[in-house]
């Protein structure tokens, strides 16, 4: 999942934001998401520290409600987030120098009064290319859109009853994939294990295994029983 996540408190400008990345996004067949902010306060902070995969962030340097230099901050250094994406995007140029030279990690400084809808086709483009290159991921296509899920944000695969199909829970949603779950097992790394014939599990995901009820529970709050005798021991050595 691509999380695109325009901040800026001009309306006229985040329609001309997502209108842009709408249409680029037609030359691609990825599943994505948009989410607008019109200022740095608890909401994005929250959605922040959210965990719901890939973040392309095109924050504008000076809004009503915060400053996009420091939102930059609190997603590197306070969520020690180093993996998503962040564009400056403002009228502001007189802060290019201050903004890209604060070790932030920025992709780019896109002036909003100088060719900004080609900056941000060509901002996307290169953030695309990090999308492919980084964590390990489960790709996969259903329903004619290309889905990419990182292995980190696995928490299980299950079979659906009566179907040719499984179910993947992950950190912010399900997911659905065609396939049998000895087929996904291959495409796997080391971190996953077949707990029963209808269940798979991330073992970095799991928090605790009651071998007497047979409960195995994970990072999110969530269930299962589906643990086969023979997994027993297996489950108990990673919880331990």
């Amino acid at each position: 999942m691509i999380n695109f996540v325009v901040c800026d408190d001009n309306k006229t400008f985040s329609k001309l934001m997502k209108r842009t990345i709408d249409n680029y996004m037609l030359n691609y067949e990825f599943e994505y998401k948009i989410f607008h902010f019109d200022g740095y306060g608890n909401d994005f902070e929250k959605f922040v520290n959210k965990d719901i995969g890939f973040k392309i962030y095109f924050l504008d340097i000076k809004t009503s409600n915060g400053s996009g230099l420091d939102a930059a901050r609190i997603i590197r250094e306070k969520y020690n987030d180093w993996a998503s994406i962040i564009i400056m995007v403002t009228s502001h140029s007189e802060f290019k120098f201050e903004a890209l030279g604060n070790r932030l990690y920025l992709l780019d400084f896109i002036n909003k009064l100088d060719n900004c809808e080609e900056m941000v086709r060509d901002n996307i483009t290169k953030a695309l290319k990090n999308y492919n290159q980084r964590h390990k991921s489960l790709s996969y296509e259903y329903n004619h859109i290309l889905h990419k899920i990182e292995f980190r944000n696995i928490i299980c695969i299950e079979k659906e009853q009566d179907s040719k199909r499984c179910i993947i829970k992950t950190t912010y949603g399900t997911n659905y994939i065609p396939g049998t779950l000895n087929d996904l097992l291959d495409k796997l790394d080391e971190r996953f294990i077949k707990t029963h014939r209808s269940l798979i599990v991330n073992k970095d995901k799991i928090s605790s295994f009651d071998s007497k009820t047979n409960i195995l529970s994970f990072i999110d709050g969530s269930t299962t029983n589906q643990v086969a005798r023979g997994k027993k021991k297996e489950l108990m050595q990673i919880v331990n």
